[in-house]
């Protein structure tokens, strides 16, 4: 019983890691990424659709992304949802596709993107804590019902530690990572 609640909150916690990977992936850097544009949703024949599921990206230059729609009666409403997001992109629709020119990064909006990064950062990192704490609860329960002996949970409670400082950890490289992918200039 020990191991299983071990390996069920290691599973969540990689969970946790990935969102926090996936959240600083929708942070753009001085490069154009088709992932930035992975939390816009368009309003499409009235309902809210991901942006991913309407259009192909292509990623000709460093600052440039070509939308392609699937369907092209979507451009204007593409456009509408590329305009009203947070992305910082002025979109040209040509008929057949939107071209996205990212603006260069300033300083300042730089260092505003790493307080965005740390904040997801220690959002990732609060979770990790959470699995932890209910994990512990678990083992502290199973001690308490003489399920298992007391000696048996603390070794479990350590072991549950360990793989919290590691995903901490985990999650702490990603930040220096893009910390450092978002200040080169």
């Amino acid at each position: 019983m020990i191991q299983e609640t071990l390996a069920e909150a290691r599973q969540k916690m990689d969970r946790a890691i990935e969102v926090a990977q996936e959240e600083f992936g929708n942070i753009r850097t001085g490069r154009a990424n088709p992932a930035l544009f992975s939390s816009i949703e368009v309003e499409y024949y009235g309902a809210p659709t991901p942006l991913q599921q309407l259009a192909s990206f292509q990623v000709p230059e460093a600052r440039t992304i070509l939308i392609t729609p699937y369907d092209r009666a979507a451009l204007g409403d593409i456009e509408r949802a590329l305009r009203d997001s947070d992305v910082g992109a002025n979109p040209a629709n040509d008929g057949n596709i939107i071209r996205v020119v990212l603006p260069q990064l300033t300083e300042e909006r730089r260092k505003e993107y790493v307080k965005i990064v740390k904040t997801k950062a220690e959002d990732g990192k609060v979770s990790i804590r959470n699995i932890r704490r209910k994990a512990k609860d678990t083992l502290e329960k199973l001690a308490k019902d003489g399920e298992t002996g007391e000696d048996e949970v603390d070794r479990g409670i350590k072991e549950l530690d360990e793989i919290t400082k590691s995903k901490v950890e985990a999650v702490d490289k990603l930040l220096v990572a893009k910390e450092a992918e978002l200040l080169e200039v």
